[in-house]
């Protein structure tokens, strides 16, 4: 029992582990759990169908097969979402600001609490409240965030 503590602290430390509000467990046993950018080449992790569809423009008229997809945070890589079948979705596709591909001050660092960068660093109390709101259940990362995960180690 030590050990598995131990590991689910390992992960938790390593931004790995989420609280259930971010979960998506059932997309990781379905489909690999990395790919690599049909653009760039990296390998980058799986995210649920859900966030895709929460961030793209006329989402309605996508029309995504069920497969794997996956975020590319590359901010020299204008695909910010790609599948298993190659299809790339790019910012330009997107109704959502993706923090990690321009990397401006007044974007969002967590998007659940529309917390812009600039006042995370000008308010650093403000990290502890999206702690507080993370550990009660009040976030929505996986639809929220457009890499479908928490934001906890984006603050400045």
């Amino acid at each position: 029992m030590r050990v598995i503590l131990q590991r689910l602290k390992n992960k938790t430390e390593k931004g790995l582990l989420m609280s259930n509000c971010c979960s998506s467990d059932n997309v990781v046993n379905k489909f690999p759990r990395k790919q690599p950018c049909p653009v760039n080449g990296q390998d980058y992790i799986l995210v649920p169908i859900k966030t895709v569809l929460h961030h793209i423009k006329n989402s309605w008229r996508a029309n995504l097969p069920e497969q794997g997809y996956y975020f590319c945070n590359d901010p020299e890589c204008d695909v910010v979402y790609f599948a298993e079948d190659g299809r790339v979705i790019k910012t330009k596709e997107l109704h959502s600001i993706v923090s990690v591909k321009r990397n401006e001050t007044d974007d969002p660092v967590c998007y659940c609490f529309s917390v812009k960068k600039n006042d995370a660093i000008k308010e650093p109390e403000i990290k502890q409240f999206v702690i507080q709101q993370t550990k009660s259940g009040n976030c929505s990362c996986e639809t929220s965030n457009p890499s479908g995960r928490c934001c906890l180690k984006d603050f400045p």
